[in-house]
């Protein structure tokens, strides 16, 4: 088998990243530090990329979580840069704190904890303390979970997870994700009713836990007209962004009795003080499990898309992995748009190449391409191509025998 070409690939990393997946990267192949000036790629977790002035060298970012909105995309994509993320990595951690958050509210234990604190005050024995806390304890009675229905908007991973552990405990689970995937719908509990609607969710719901992302379509998805409609004490629950709900619209919901208790992951000024609000400080990830099954996810597609110019799981190319029966293969991302896989082909026919293998795929604006031929390509063939009109990036991963 042929073994990758001799070069070493500059990794910059952005954020503490688990040595898990960092070891994934084999020295000297690939050197990894906080500073470098021409990196291959950067390797980031909450960083904030938007004002960052980011080399023209880089040809891939790998965000360590789903989430994408610290990073420009869109012009990583006007650059043909993929921009890799980890869906899935870190769900189980999300599901958890979700359950926990669920719990929580439907048995006042934040109230009921503050108030055990504020014993700490009164005086007496034992015995007295213990006499206060029996006193104290019907202010702060709750609810079970089975039989109550819980609305799930957003069923990748996270969403899915959330859905199969309340029914476990014995709750109704109502979803709605109009862009679900097939292989999301198939792996998805055959419990969990369809609603038609947010609206039609909402209305019938004890509790409701977001799980999408944050994109222009979403952002504000709970407002004032869609509070108006929810059941009536409603539990929400928020570990997905914090722009999805608008602060506002919950806090009067909380105080017409729309909503008991607001879940988030995300504190901010004006609903900290409310105790019908319970924030923790973006936990959702924040477990080592979670963080190195991340680090690890990224580094090994960030490592593929290097050499091997596979793609999987980014937020702005399609998947595009094909495995290798050449030593020589060519990379192309460009504009979708029309002729541009004939301008290629032809490209390579007229220097006298065969392509031994081909794989096209388009998302959105951004399409791209692995070729593989049965010998070197010139680097005037590599030129060319790169020169016609629409192409982003053009790369040539040859291996060595």
């Amino acid at each position: 088998m042929p073994t990758r070409a001799k070069r070493t690939f500059q990794i910059l990393t952005l954020n503490q990243i688990s040595n898990l997946g960092l070891s994934r990267f084999p020295s000297p192949r690939y050197a990894l530090a906080k500073e470098v000036a021409a990196p291959d790629a950067i390797l980031l977790r909450s960083h904030n990329m938007l004002g960052m002035d980011i080399p023209p060298s880089v040809l891939a970012v790998g965000r360590a979580g789903a989430g994408t909105n610290n990073i420009p995309v869109k012009a990583m994509s006007d650059r043909g840069v993929p921009v890799f993320n980890t869906p899935g990595a870190n769900a189980n951690a999300v599901k958890e704190l979700v359950l926990a958050g669920m719990l929580m509210a439907s048995r006042n234990l934040v109230a009921a904890n503050r108030f055990s604190e504020a014993l700490a005050s009164a005086e007496g024995d034992d015995k007295v303390l213990h006499q206060l806390a029996e006193d104290g304890k019907k202010n702060f009675a709750g609810i079970e979970l089975p039989g109550r229905i819980l609305g799930i908007i957003g069923l990748g991973a996270i969403g899915r997870l959330v859905a199969d552990a309340a029914i476990k405990l014995g709750m109704k689970v109502v979803g709605y994700d109009p862009e679900i995937t097939v292989d999301a719908a198939w792996s998805l509990p055959a419990e969990v009713k369809k609603a038609q609607s947010v609206e039609e969710l909402l209305r019938q719901s004890d509790f409701v836990s977001l799980h999408v992302p944050l994109l222009a379509a979403t952002r504000g998805l709970i407002n004032n007209k869609r509070v108006d409609g929810m059941k009536a004490g409603m539990i929400l629950l928020n570990f997905s962004r914090d722009a999805i709900v608008d602060e506002e619209a919950v806090l009067a919901g909380i105080a017409a009795g729309k909503i008991k208790y607001y879940v988030c992951d995300f504190p901010a000024r004006k609903l900290l003080g409310n105790a019908a609000v319970i924030t923790l400080p973006h936990l959702g990830a924040s477990t080592l499990e979670a963080e190195e099954n991340c680090a690890v996810m990224v580094a090994d597609q960030v490592m593929d898309y290097l050499e091997n110019g596979n793609i999987h799981n980014t937020v702005n190319f399609p998947n595009v992995t094909m495995g290798r029966e050449s030593p020589y293969r060519m990379a192309v991302a460009n504009a979708n748009v029309p002729n541009m896989l004939g301008q290629i082909s032809t490209g390579m026919a007229n220097a006298g190449l065969n392509i031994h293998n081909m794989l096209n795929k388009s998302r959105g604006d951004i399409a791209y391409t692995l070729v593989d031929v049965d010998s070197p390509v010139p680097e005037k063939v590599i030129a060319e191509i790169a020169a016609i009109a629409g192409v982003l990036r053009v790369r040539y991963l040859p291996t060595l025998a």
